[in-house]
């Protein structure tokens, strides 16, 4: 128990809001020592428990929304932990894990297999987490704990987060094959005339430790090279408006008035820096828009008096369907274009099934009930002085940015550059919003695109293709829970 306790409080410090990403690379190492020698089944109980400390210790900021889905999507997620321990265990029986036995090609056999292949292992699971229909969840992979780490992420943009992941676990596997070798060459010391177990150890494990020291060399200096690239030839300036709206007013109608000229006046002073575009955040419209015609007669008058286009969250409605959209309004006052969220969040937007047991639709978490999925991976056209053609943008809405296939598909249709719009003031002053954020760094990455994030609160902030987070809205040393602006340049 203290082993996996270990194990399960070295990798939580890893993410955000601890920051301690060094840690994920022996953050396994205990797991794998309370593991050894035991059955299938007690790695896969030990290995579970592993896994339900570490998303209850990363993820207990949902507890602000709902304690009951917290505890409940960290047993789900646990179960990838469970079967992780289960398969290594169950593999050991026909290849020794540590192979100390005493012949040598035997030995390096089994390091070179378990050198790769636990690795592999790890990473289909996490594929498999993030991309199983309905309940997939690609938040907290092992690779998001690196989003600081910008040489080594940026192998990314051919192997997306699961080649960071694999990296980071291969590392692990090094560590811990060396110290299970030690230990083992220190207990039989006493039996043999060995002088010096160390040196033994690393001349037998000479092979594994240098085949990890050239992984790690390729992939940083591929990273490296990548840092150092230089493509951009094009850029505009955007500003981003984080309302910081508390979640009891949001939707109050006594509240709307006040909402709107939040954002107006922010929108105002952002306009003074004379941007090519300004955002607002997810749902910051306090209203159904164009059905709401007061609150929308507001925001494209604001349109025209500053003459620079808004990009806004926004909620509407269609044949008494509602959809979670973002509509950019032109300069001169016209909603000349909408993407309604393809991906809803379950159970909070919407609820698995419904559509074949009536009953289920009661168990929508999210205040405006139940909304329908939109269809089209949208882009925008924006027309700045300085360009001749109009310049395509995409919007994602809220947790989209956690799908890799959703940027790429928005990418493949012509956008120039993402900007995320999201409200992650459910989730308290914790690490929410930036291991939100982890997730852009690498669709930046991934795409080789600039993506802008805007947040009601959270982590407002401009990422370049690198992955380098450059600006944010930020007063005394903090993004969360403030109100401002921010206007910056984005290159692409």
């Amino acid at each position: 128990m203290p082993l996996l306790i270990l194990s399960a409080i070295l990798l939580i410090l890893s993410f955000p809001n601890f920051n301690l990403s060094f840690f994920a690379y022996i953050g396994f190492v205990p797991l794998f020592f309370a593991i050894e020698n035991k059955s299938p089944k007690k790695a896969f109980f030990i290995s579970y428990v592993f896994g339900f400390i570490f998303y209850l210790g990363t993820l207990y900021w949902l507890y602000h929304v709902t304690t009951v889905g917290l505890i409940s999507l960290c047993l789900y997620l646990a179960l990838y932990f469970g079967a992780f321990g289960f398969i290594l265990r169950a593999r050991s029986r026909r290849i020794n894990w540590i192979a100390l036995d005493s012949a040598p090609s035997a030995s390096r056999l089994s390091s070179s297999i378990n050198f790769l292949l636990i690795p592999v292992i790890w990473v289909i699971l996490e594929y498999i987490q993030a991309n199983i229909p309905i309940m997939g969840f690609g938040w907290a992979l092992l690779g998001y704990s690196q989003y600081r780490n910008l040489p080594l992420i940026q192998i990314a943009d051919f192997s997306g987060v699961y080649g960071v992941s694999f990296v980071i676990m291969m590392v692990n596997v090094a560590i811990w094959h060396v110290i299970a070798r030690l230990r083992v060459r220190f207990a039989q010391r006493k039996l043999h005339s060995w002088s010096n177990p160390v040196k033994k150890v690393a001349s037998s494990s000479f092979g594994l430790l240098a085949a990890t020291g050239l992984v790690l060399m390729a992939v940083y200096s591929y990273g490296f090279f990548k840092l150092n690239e230089n493509h951009e030839s094009d850029s505009i300036k955007i500003s981003v408006v984080q309302g910081n709206i508390p979640q009891e007013l949001k939707w109050d109608p006594e509240a709307q008035d006040m909402i709107i000229e939040k954002y107006a006046a922010l929108t105002k002073m952002a306009a003074l820096d004379n941007p090519d575009l300004i955002v607002w955040p997810e749902t910051s419209f306090p209203g159904f828009f164009e059905i709401d015609k007061d609150l929308t007669d507001k925001v494209l008058s604001l349109a025209r008096e500053i003459k620079i286009p808004l990009l806004l969250g926004v909620n509407t409605e269609k044949d008494e369907k509602y959809f979670n959209s973002a509509a950019l309004v032109s300069e001169d006052g016209r909603m000349t274009d909408k993407y309604d969220k393809i991906h809803l969040v379950p159970f909070g937007e919407y609820v698995p099934f419904s559509n074949r047991f009536s009953a289920l639709h009661k168990l929508v978490l999210g205040e405006l009930g139940e909304f329908t999925p939109g269809k089209e991976f949208k882009s925008f056209s924006l027309q700045p002085l300085a360009f001749s053609q109009a310049v395509k943008f995409s919007a994602l809405i809220c947790f989209e940015d956690i799908f890799p296939e959703i940027s790429k598909e928005f990418v493949k249709n012509g956008a120039r550059f993402l900007v995320v719009i999201t409200n992650d003031a459910w989730y308290g002053r914790s690490g929410a919003a930036y291991q939100h954020a982890a997730c852009s760094v690498f669709r930046a990455i991934e795409n080789r695109v600039p993506v802008v994030r805007c947040a009601n609160t959270g982590y407002s902030c401009f990422i370049d293709p690198r992955g380098r987070i450059y600006d944010s809205v930020e007063e005394k040393s903090t993004n969360l829970f403030i109100s401002g602006y921010k206007t910056s340049t984005c290159r692409f």
